[in-house]
């Protein structure tokens, strides 16, 4: 069993940065897809980022030129640095991981069925 856990929500003006970060139990540098995902009370998750095993990134519209999701191998940790942030960006992010490709979508924040999922951190942006 893998787990993933969060760390780095917190809340901060318009306009502000963070930097989320996505610890693993397992060895990600062989991970088919890592990706990071946002809840809002009411609404379904929606992707953001994701990143496969061969660097390549993909973004979901507002999260382009803001954010850059990023890994450390070595650390096995998932990495999301989120620039000029506004109160739409606000909710739960979870990190998510699909450890093998298993015919499904492809890599990207349009995928939603990934093996694990961490619990969230929560962020808040005021205005």
């Amino acid at each position: 069993q893998v787990h993933l856990v969060e760390s780095g929500g917190g809340s901060v003006q318009a306009g502000g940065s963070l930097r989320l970060s996505c610890t693993v139990s397992g060895d990600i540098s062989n991970y088919y897809c890592m990706g990071w995902y946002r809840q809002v009370p009411g609404k379904a998750r929606e992707g953001i980022a994701t990143i496969d095993k061969g660097d390549a990134r993909s973004y979901r519209g507002p999260a382009k030129g803001r954010f850059t999701v990023s890994k450390d191998n070595a650390k096995n940790t998932l990495y999301l640095d989120m620039n000029y942030l506004t109160p739409s960006d606000s909710g739960t992010y979870y990190c998510a991981a699909l450890p093998e490709f298993d015919g499904g979508a492809w890599c990207g924040p349009e995928r939603y069925t990934m093996d694990y999922w961490g619990k969230g951190t929560l962020v808040t942006i005021s205005s």
